[in-house]
């Protein structure tokens, strides 16, 4: 396959006016040119963010010194009806249009409106597929700017740091499901894309469905080249409250801090080196049955005790096994094994810092400091 050398741009909007001139800004002052960027303006029919959207919709039509595709779907008769309908929906729309468009060289950027980047961001995209050009997707690393409100700021660090702490875990055991799904922070190549049926729409978690889909089809980018370490390649979204999807950055600040205590707990190393035993365990029970940490657990999600017989029946080889029983223990079932054992999670006591009551300085140093360890795992 010939080497990457185009891009698409992906972005849905929803009541965005007043990100979209500093969107197209950053677009433009990219050192990269190749590219067509695709805005899908959405709404329900008749529903919230319709006035907003009109005036995008009008500032798009402007834009001459740009290769733009807008997609609409919003003005009247053409907004969402039915379950046919939020940003799942419009991701898909887009890279259904992106798909029709160009051959399986093109490289897909998801990005959101609220997102800010450098302008080198699409060259080093485009460089880290080109350095890994079997990978099926790339997991950018992203980094939520401080909004100097308090009441914004402690909630959206109180998260990212529980991302970060949770991705941490994954990259530490190797797993192959090592990925922080945000729909700004991903980017792909058609070939994968058209691979795995492309994207389900959800109300919510279709990035993270998509990302999944990815690993188990074909492997992720988890570490990129050392010139692109750091803020250089990493998105910057708004951490901002929204009710627009069910779970996420957004409905997490909403909750606050103390709603997040159940919902997005911090997990001990035991946990994740439960995962690890059991992922460790898989070319045995090529061979035989053996007991693993997570056996219990999968036999009340799967509803049945005989786990490992009817993929050794399928999978005659050990390493096809291997592969069907990471598919089986994939990234949603390593997160509801870890959800359904507290003796896993650290109390707040347990954590360095106090989300609660430490000033915001303190809360952002320790994020740097997750940050920093990320992107030493991920850089080599």
């Amino acid at each position: 396959m010939r080497p990457y050398s185009h891009i698409s741009v992906a972005v849905p909007m929803l009541a965005e006016f007043d990100n979209l001139p500093r969107l197209l800004d950053r677009i433009r002052s990219q050192t990269f040119h190749n590219f067509t960027l695709y805005c899908c303006v959405n709404n329900v029919e008749g529903g919230m963010g319709f006035d907003e959207n009109q005036q995008c919709l009008r500032l798009l039509a402007q834009v001459a010194d740009l290769p733009l595709v807008v997609i609409d779907r919003s003005s009247p008769g053409l907004g969402w009806s039915g379950k046919r309908k939020g940003v799942g929906w419009a991701r898909k729309v887009l890279f259904e249009r992106i798909l029709s468009e160009h051959d399986d060289t093109e490289v897909v950027v998801s990005l959101d409106a609220d997102t800010d980047f450098d302008p080198d961001y699409l060259q080093a995209i485009l460089d880290t597929l080109n350095a890994h050009p079997g990978c099926s997707a790339f997991s950018i690393p992203y980094y939520h700017p401080l909004s100097g409100l308090e009441p914004l700021d402690r909630p959206m660090l109180r998260y990212e740091c529980y991302m970060r702490h949770y991705l941490h875990g994954l990259l530490q055991i190797g797993s192959p499901y090592a990925f922080s799904a945000l729909g700004s922070a991903i980017a792909f190549p058609l070939w994968a894309y058209r691979r795995v049926g492309g994207i389900t729409p959800l109300q919510g978690g279709e990035d993270f469905y998509l990302m999944q889909k990815f690993a188990k089809t074909g492997t992720l980018v988890s570490q990129f080249e050392q010139p692109y370490r750091g803020l250089g390649m990493t998105v910057r979204p708004q951490g901002r409250t929204s009710n627009r999807v069910p779970y996420g950055t957004g409905p997490a600040i909403a909750r606050g801090v103390e709603g997040m205590e159940i919902s997005y707990p911090f997990y001990s190393p035991r946990g994740f080196a439960a995962v690890k035993t059991t992922y460790d365990a898989f070319p045995t029970l090529f061979e035989r049955d053996i007991e693993t940490p997570m056996s219990p657990f999968l036999r009340q999600q799967l509803g049945t005790d005989n786990l490992w017989q009817p993929l050794r029946d399928n999978f005659k080889n050990r390493d096809l096994f291997v592969h069907a029983c990471t598919e089986r223990v994939d990234g949603l079932r390593i997160l509801q094994f870890l959800k359904a054992k507290p003796d896993f999670r650290l109390s707040p006591s347990q954590l360095p810092v106090d989300f609660q009551r430490d000033p915001i300085p303190t809360l952002d140093t320790y994020r740097n400091q997750l940050f920093a360890e990320e992107m030493r795992l991920r850089t080599r």
